[in-house]
């Protein structure tokens, strides 16, 4: 094939051309199960768009600077690659490939025996880069020391949705097999693995592949890579700093050649480059914080709000510590359950027992009673600290979403009015949780250690769509405080 039409950039593509009667076959088998190796480049990429002109398989290949997702498709795909790497030597450029390592689809992976593991050859058939996809929720990291072409992979590698799979990476050789019987021979890896991006253990999960002659250099990126974005990278980054003369040859309306550029486009090019690259590690430090977050938040969210038992009680201690007061364990004070869950005090506040309950229905009306005896026994167990009061905490109709659930933990008329000569406080854990969410400690205390002088306010909505009508109570002795 001729070379490029004007102003687009050659790149070799290991796949079938789409819609091709080989391209056809392939999904056919890939649908069975036949084909290990997928198609990973889509076939709806805008390539005009990118200033590309893609070149599938049984194309020429010797004036492409740039590989796309090479593969060894049914004994199809070397000779393109041959004649690349031969075409890059003779013009004495680097050549660049994309490699992709991995699956998206899981249900795919699961067909192999060997799920979850991936590899993609680099070089020559000898040394490969191999995979283990990583659990769902890996956060990679920036490398350190990068700049240039590979930091801004980085950086938008970064922007990947949540969810999306990586691979850790390790560079291997291979062990073969003479085919006369006579032994074996081991071939070690070729190269060296630069990473780009790293997993909280260190280990690469993009990296640059390059061979001791330095003649090549290839990116492994995972699959389920937003194709557009790695392309505007390829043709605004990677190509501009290592193959130049291609964009060059073909007259590139992306190339930007730095040595015919004045001294004010040089100054807001790099300003603006700095300014991308600040906003991709604020943002990347605010989804950091977003999780830790979420990652401190969910177990007291999803304790007081669904949990019942230790789960529970976990999570009303985390609550109760959260808001400045001291929570003793008395199961483990005292061995067993000889009185309530909790001694809870704050400085200048009197010891309150705290019961903690959970049930899938209405809170039933004799857990005042259990609370009740916890204080009449506590003298017998700890003579020297008084306590009067006691807070039943009950995380009631915990099958239900929190906007569902009764607003009170008891609304029996006649119960309620009971309750009036007894030193008890009963409160929800949606109130519980939506004081806590919102940091309104004042609020949290008052409720479960008692301050006449202190006004209780709302507590906003599970749900921060909706606003609270009345606010939710808690009593003490029965009268609404």
């Amino acid at each position: 094939m001729s070379s490029s039409a004007s102003g687009m950039v050659p790149v070799h593509i290991g796949q079938p051309e789409p819609g091709s009667e080989r391209d056809r076959e392939l999904r056919l088998w890939q649908e069975q199960g036949r084909d290990p190796e997928p198609t990973h480049v889509p076939a709806d990429v805008d390539w005009q768009q990118h200033g590309l002109q893609p070149r599938w398989l049984g194309m020429e290949s010797s004036d492409c600077p740039a590989a796309l997702s090479p593969g060894h498709t049914h004994d199809r795909g070397d000779e393109e690659m041959k004649r690349l790497l031969a075409g890059a030597h003779q013009r004495g450029e680097l050549a660049l490939v994309l490699a992709v390592i991995g699956h998206a689809d899981e249900a795919r992976t699961r067909r192999s025996l060997f799920s979850g593991s991936a590899s993609v050859n680099v070089g020559d058939l000898f040394t490969s880069v191999g995979g283990r996809r990583l659990p769902a929720g890996t956060r990679p990291m920036i490398a350190p020391g990068l700049s240039g072409a590979d930091r801004d992979l980085a950086i938008r590698l970064l922007t990947r949705p949540e969810g999306s799979p990586w691979w850790t990476l390790h560079l291997s050789g291979v062990h073969l097999l003479r085919g006369d019987g006579s032994g074996a021979e081991d071939r070690p890896a070729e190269g060296a693995l630069h990473p780009i991006l790293v997993d909280a253990l260190g280990d690469p999960v993009v990296a640059a592949w390059t061979p001791s002659a330095g003649d090549q250099r290839w990116y492994v990126i995972p699959d389920g890579t937003n194709w557009d974005n790695v392309l505007g990278w390829l043709v605004q980054r990677a190509l501009p700093q290592y193959v130049p003369g291609a964009l060059r040859r073909a007259r590139s309306p992306f190339f930007v050649d730095p040595d015919l550029q004045s001294a004010g486009e040089q100054t807001a090019r790099q300003a603006l480059d700095d300014l991308e690259e600040q906003y991709a590690e604020d943002k990347r430090q605010l989804e950091q914080a977003l999780w830790e977050a979420k990652e401190r938040a969910e177990p007291v969210r999803y304790g007081l709000l669904y949990g019942s038992g230790s789960e529970l009680a976990s999570a009303v201690a985390q609550v109760l510590t959260d808001a400045g007061m001291r929570a003793i364990d008395l199961d483990e004070e005292l061995g067993g359950t000889k009185s309530a869950d909790f001694l809870v005090s704050a400085e200048g506040v009197p010891s309150r027992l705290v019961e903690v309950k959970g049930v899938s229905g209405p809170a039933q009306e004799n857990l005042i009673g259990h609370l009740q005896r916890h204080l009449e026994i506590w003298p017998q167990l700890r003579p020297d600290e008084p306590v009067t009061d006691g807070v039943l905490i009950v995380n009631h109709q915990h099958k239900l979403h929190p906007s569902e659930r009764s607003a009170q933990v008891y609304s029996r008329p006649e119960f309620v009015a009971s309750l009036d000569s007894l030193p008890v406080t009963v409160i929800s854990t949606v109130d519980l949780f939506n004081w806590w969410r919102t940091s309104d400690w004042a609020a949290l205390r008052t409720a479960v250690l008692g301050d006449a002088t202190a006004a209780v306010p709302s507590a906003a909505a599970v749900n921060p769509q909706q606003q609270p009508s009345e606010p939710r109570r808690w009593w003490r002795g029965g009268r609404c405080k």
